[in-house]
């Protein structure tokens, strides 16, 4: 019973010990877990491993989200943000031994497509020190020793189909619409090129003209006689 006791109290002691650096993750959720989302709330949550306290914590974002597309929505009384050339930085006064470090951000954008977007995570410690989670999770595989926060992204919507193109062919040609036949124009009747009718009273005038001319020389005559 002593021996069977021993072993059951040192077995529960080395599963303990095992699952001790198991827990102590840090872990990440999205209220949007949609690609393309906007707006999208993130929760990170470390969980304290060394009583000395968190002190800071640093993540590195994943490809497609820019440091400029987040901002700090929530941290640790006390703690500031600030972003890096890679990611962001959130921390400040050690919290108390054992109390686990929890901070809000909100991306502007999520990456288009299905995706496992991973936040690299460097949780440092009052005492100095530092734990890395930053092991990529592979799809399918065991979760390593020191994973990073995993964010896995549903499918976004369909894409809206484009409106259809024109068509390139050329339109079908009218038919087309008969002009009114051409008004008939008719010219104005030339003028006459009879010279008699046209001159008669030039021939009345030289006939008075003779007739007064021969009058006045016969009274002429008869004027002079004695």
């Amino acid at each position: 019973m002593k021996r069977l006791t021993t072993i059951g109290v040192l077995a529960g002691l080395g599963v303990l010990v095992l699952a001790g650096p198991a827990a102590a993750h840090v872990e990440v959720s999205a209220d949007k877990t949609r690609a393309g989302a906007t707006d999208v709330t993130l929760t990170f949550e470390g969980e304290a491993e060394n009583p000395s306290g968190i002190k800071s914590e640093r993540v590195v974002l994943p490809e497609g989200i820019a440091p400029a597309d987040v901002t700090l929505v929530k941290a640790p009384k006390g703690w500031t943000f600030a972003a890096t050339a890679d990611g962001f930085t959130v921390g400040g006064k050690a919290l108390a031994s054992g109390q686990d470090a929890e901070w809000k951000v909100k991306v502007a954008k999520f990456p288009d497509g299905e995706q496992r977007l991973s936040f690299k995570t460097v949780e440092t410690y009052a005492d100095g020190e530092v734990s890395r989670w930053i092991e990529i999770q592979k799809e399918g595989a065991d979760e390593p020793e020191n994973p990073a926060p995993l964010v896995t992204l549903k499918p976004g919507p369909a894409p809206t189909s484009a409106a259809p193109a024109p068509s390139s062919a050329a339109p079908a040609s009218a038919a087309p619409v008969a002009s009114p036949p051409a008004a008939t124009i008719q010219a104005e009747p030339a003028a006459s090129t009879d010279d008699g009718s046209s001159t008669w009273w030039i021939w009345v005038l030289v006939a008075l003209a003779v007739v007064g001319g021969g009058t006045f020389l016969v009274l002429r005559r008869r004027s002079k006689t004695p």
